[in-house]
């Protein structure tokens, strides 16, 4: 399959939180690509700086460790710093169901391996409850990305398996993948819908190994015992990263393989 000029090759890289994020990125992905070949990167990193929004810095951070496109998700506005940057910055991608004239943008397309290649995000609204619906969104977006991109990738950002499960059924054979974000659990389900479109329910947290979620366990366990406010810290330590790799037919846009990655 290396060098098979017919296909793209995407990695979706899990919700990438704090510096052990950013490190298991730096010394996972050389070897994801030495085991997989890769056209397009793609991460979400609305936990990249500090486990809380993104910032300037950190976005260019990952951009040179090989991170083609970001996107983003719930806590995109937790570093207030991202309102000076990021509509100039085309390669971060916030959810579309945003109200209108919210910074940003909701898609992306770019040039890869000669094909135009659209990345739309979408947010449910299940224990979310943030903009509109996605369902209603995504008929509206895609509208407008068609015409401008041949193979479109969805990141489906939200907390219910249920909403990620409808809006692949949904837009099966419309787009080449819908990929889940948010829950920082990567979820055993990888597919092909059946008409072509790539889909996992979550590709997982690449951030520090051992955490709730990439919260100090100490931390995560006095707030949900007690049931008062706590400061949530990143945890430090060894990173995992956690990803899905697709192969995807340039000429159909339908997916032809799919495969979890998880990397200690």
């Amino acid at each position: 399959m290396a060098g098979d000029d017919s296909l793209l090759h995407v990695l979706f890289i899990g919700d990438v939180v704090g510096p052990s994020g950013y490190q298991a990125i730096v010394q996972g992905l050389p070897r994801v690509r030495r085991e997989w070949p890769l056209d397009l990167v793609v991460a979400n990193g609305e936990n990249a700086s500090g486990g809380f929004g993104l910032q300037e810095k950190t976005y260019h951070q990952l951009r040179e460790a090989g991170v083609d496109v970001i996107t983003l998700g719930n806590h995109a506005w937790d570093k207030k710093e991202i309102f000076a940057f990021i509509d100039q910055a085309d390669r971060i991608v916030r959810p579309a169901n945003y109200p209108p004239g919210t910074p940003g943008r909701g898609f992306t397309v770019l040039k890869v391996k000669g094909v135009s290649v659209g990345i739309l995000q979408l947010m449910g609204r299940a224990f979310i409850n943030i903009g509109d619906c996605p369902f209603q969104v995504a008929e509206r977006e895609l509208k407008k990305l068609k015409p401008l991109a041949s193979l479109i990738l969805v990141d489906m950002h939200a907390e219910a398996s249920s909403e990620k499960m409808a809006m692949a059924y949904m837009l099966d054979g419309k787009v080449s993948a819908v990929l889940g974000s948010h829950t920082h659990v990567q979820t055993a389900d990888e597919q092909i819908f059946p008409r072509g479109t790539g889909y996992i329910t979550d590709a997982g947290m690449t951030g520090p190994r051992d955490s709730i979620l990439g919260i100090r366990p100490d931390l995560a366990l006095k707030r949900i015992r007690e049931q008062l406010p706590v400061r949530f810290e990143v945890a430090d330590g060894d990173g995992v990263l956690s990803a899905v790799w697709l192969a995807i037919d340039k000429q159909t846009g339908r997916t032809l393989q799919i495969q979890r990655i998880h990397h200690r």
